[in-house]
């Protein structure tokens, strides 16, 4: 019997949120209890085991799961200190291996660490050896470090924006891990770094422009020789030395492909990078808009606020905003706000609460905003999510309504890439004249097909596609477009664990 080490590490920070996640907002997992979950859950590590459980001859080893819970700000040094080394604990208890599978996202930043993915597969490296293999899926949003390709024998990354192939990553991932493991294939990989951060609907996979470096690496992929390749754009919130772009492409020992490949991907992604931004609509564009819209629900996108991205979600931007303007039409909104919370609790369904909102994470870009309002319904905030059949946990959650505003108020901050949050607490966004996205893309069904416009709002926020406002102080520059005149000369780099 083969034995495979499963091991999940996954949290995407935006290193501008100054509110530290803990270790709290990570699901934990160890044994058995990740195979039970993930087994009814469409992600990447789902998709592994699918492949693994159809093999007669595997032993899954479940050692550790760390999943976010949500996005947040930079890691905590104590929790930081407390996965790392309860993961590496589970890696040591779990005896000799012979392939590991690595579930990683690929945006973390401790306080101290600043490539904690990278540190954690150096250091698996050293208690598994030097000859186990061992395969990492990224998200395509991931920093593409070195010392991650370094200490792994391949990389796979999504192909999808928004991201809808999480299983098939983790499905190609053990397929993989399964080819290394029995000596078909001895993977080199080519990385090149594009000096790029980039935003907007040319990102969406299916129709923008980044399609073309996309459908390349998937060619890539059905090649003989091709076994895996991507076009990865990084978070440019996780402020991170590498922060950059990386086209990647793994063969099967032909190291003149993979330089060949990877410079192609590179080449088409710089074709079209300077068209991959946001236009965005000033706050007072915004509320002149919605006093205009007559017709159908508008989707005001603060994708500043955007919690899948790291931002705090306690944004009381646009509400103040549509508040000060007068606004009579009927909004739907998320916030993240604890002690609005506790005081519904307090004051039961029905009652009428005066409360600040907002500003209770990010007090630097948000003041707290006084409402009255009725508290409509109280529940723990605990549901599947729409998409993927992931477990959320919003914390004890209110619906308030403020006159014709609806807030869904949670105590911490849950992913809003769907609609389950809004489900979950009885309200149908279709149902309102407006409805504030905190995410900068969902699947198009879940608002874009049926919202009468999509307005991409230029609101404060640590998530803002608005990147020069950020202030980056970590990554290299010059980088595009924080800096003028960004020059690319392409340059492919290699890697290969055994010749």
């Amino acid at each position: 019997m083969r034995r495979i080490l499963i091991l999940e590490c996954k949290q995407e920070v935006s290193t501008f949120n100054p509110h530290l996640s803990g270790y709290d907002d990570f699901g934990i997992r160890r044994g058995q209890a990740i195979l039970d979950y993930h087994r009814t859950v469409r992600n990447e590590v789902g998709g592994a085991l699918s492949v693994f459980d159809a093999e007669t001859e595997i032993e899954l080893v479940p050692a550790y799961s760390a999943f976010f819970i949500t996005s947040g700000g930079t890691l905590a040094q104590a929790a930081w200190e407390q996965i790392s080394s309860e993961l590496l604990e589970a890696v040591k208890t779990a005896g000799v291996v012979d392939g590991v599978y690595f579930c990683l996202h690929g945006a973390m930043a401790s306080e101290t660490e600043l490539d904690p993915e990278g540190w954690l597969l150096a250091e698996t490296r050293k208690i598994v050896g030097e000859d186990v293999p061992i395969v990492v899926s990224l998200d395509l949003h991931g920093i593409l470090t070195d010392r991650m390709i370094e200490q792994s024998d391949a990389v796979v990354a999504y192909h999808t924006y928004p991201h809808v192939d999480f299983f098939e990553t983790g499905q190609r991932a053990a397929k993989l891990l399964l080819r290394i493991m029995s000596g078909a294939v001895k993977p080199v990989t080519a990385k090149v770094t594009v000096p790029a951060l980039v935003r907007g609907d040319e990102l969406i996979t299916a129709s923008g422009s980044i399609r073309h470096a996309v459908n390349a690496a998937k060619e890539i992929e059905q090649s003989a020789r091709g076994l895996s390749a991507a076009m990865m754009w990084g978070n440019p919130f996780t402020d991170v030395p590498e922060l950059a772009s990386w086209a990647f492409v793994v063969t099967d020992n032909d190291h003149a492909m993979a330089e060949r490949e990877a410079l192609r991907i590179a080449k088409l992604f710089c074709e079209h990078h300077e068209k991959m931004r946001v236009p965005l609509k000033s706050l007072n564009e915004m509320a002149a808009i919605v006093k205009a819209h007559t017709s159908g629900t508008l989707g005001l996108v603060d994708a500043a606020d955007a919690t899948s991205s790291g931002a705090s979600g306690d944004s009381n931007a646009i509400l103040r905003q549509l508040i000060a303007s007068g606004c009579t039409a009927r909004v739907l909104l998320p916030i993240v706000d604890e002690p609005a919370v506790k005081m519904a609790f307090a004051a039961g369904i029905g009652t009428t609460i005066t409360t600040m909102i907002g500003g209770t994470l990010d007090p630097r870009r948000f003041t707290p905003l006084e409402i009255t309002a009725k508290v409509r319904l109280l529940a723990d905030g605990r549901f599947r999510s729409e998409s993927f059949g992931e477990e959320w946990l919003a914390g004890p959650t209110a619906v308030l309504e403020a006159g014709n505003f609806t807030l869904v108020v949670s105590s911490r901050a849950v992913n809003l890439y769907d609609r389950s949050f809004f489900y979950a607490h009885g309200k149908n966004p279709a149902r309102f004249d407006a409805v504030v996205i905190k995410s900068p893309h969902c699947q198009p069904h879940m608002y874009a097909d049926w919202c009468a416009q999509m307005v991409h709002v230029d609101a404060p926020g640590s998530s803002s596609a608005n990147l020069p406002y950020l202030g980056h102080t970590r990554c290299v520059r010059p980088m595009f477009p924080l800096d003028a005149d960004v020059s690319f000369q392409p340059q492919a780099k290699l890697f290969q664990r055994h010749s």
